[in-house]
């Protein structure tokens, strides 16, 4: 149980954005919060940070814990990409290209208008990142990029820099409208032994 009042402190901030729910959201934070409170190493990234709902919680909650992790978050700020023969489905006709576009400057200005710590920002697709573009030793990754190639590049990219322990969530997992995120996770687990939990649309990886 986390020392901190996720719900409350979901209530008393509000959202960013309708990209995220608060039921799910509140998943999310209560997950990283056990990672913080369990050790004072690693670094957390977030792939897929749109207008910075989640980002800025990730950075209350190292704010509230006093907390010296590393944080990065990696955006296109261009939108969604094409879709893959993967992702496509009746219910998720709406997600087009160049859909969910934001600014790097909307990110900034978000942080700045609740006077929180900068994350680290990468700009990009995440298929043109490599691995030196990805912190070491990771303890926390939250992987939104709701397409397929999106998610599958993503794991790729933090495979072999997850520390012990280490916790990844994976959104959109049980979301039907899209479908390549489950594939690719389920693909890339395979050959794991890790654990999975799903709760609500996420899929929660315990390494």
């Amino acid at each position: 149980m986390s020392s901190i009042n996720i719900p409350a402190l979901i209530s008393q901030h509000g959202l960013l954005s309708d990209q995220v729910e608060a039921s799910e959201l509140q998943i999310i934070l209560q997950c990283l919060a056990r990672v913080l409170e369990s050790s004072d190493e690693g670094s957390i990234v977030e792939m897929g940070c749109y207008s910075g709902t989640t980002s800025v919680y990730i950075s209350r909650i190292l704010k509230e814990l006093s907390k010296p992790h590393s944080f990065h978050v990696y955006d296109s700020f261009a939108g969604l990409p094409e879709k893959a023969s993967q992702d496509q489905s009746a219910l998720g006709i709406d997600f087009t290209k160049g859909e969910l576009s934001v600014s790097k400057n909307t990110l900034v200005s978000n942080f700045k208008k609740v006077r929180l710590p900068l994350p680290t920002i990468h700009k990009g697709w995440f298929s043109e990142l490599s691995t030196q573009d990805i912190p070491k030793n990771i303890c926390f990754a939250f992987l939104d990029g709701d397409y397929y190639q999106s998610i599958k590049d993503s794991l790729r990219l933090v495979q072999g820099k997850l520390a012990p322990k280490a916790v990844i969530i994976i959104d959109d997992y049980a979301n039907p409208a899209l479908p390549g995120a489950k594939q690719a996770t389920d693909e890339w687990l395979q050959d794991k032994p890790y654990k999975l939990q799903i709760q609500s649309s996420l899929a929660i990886i315990y390494t």
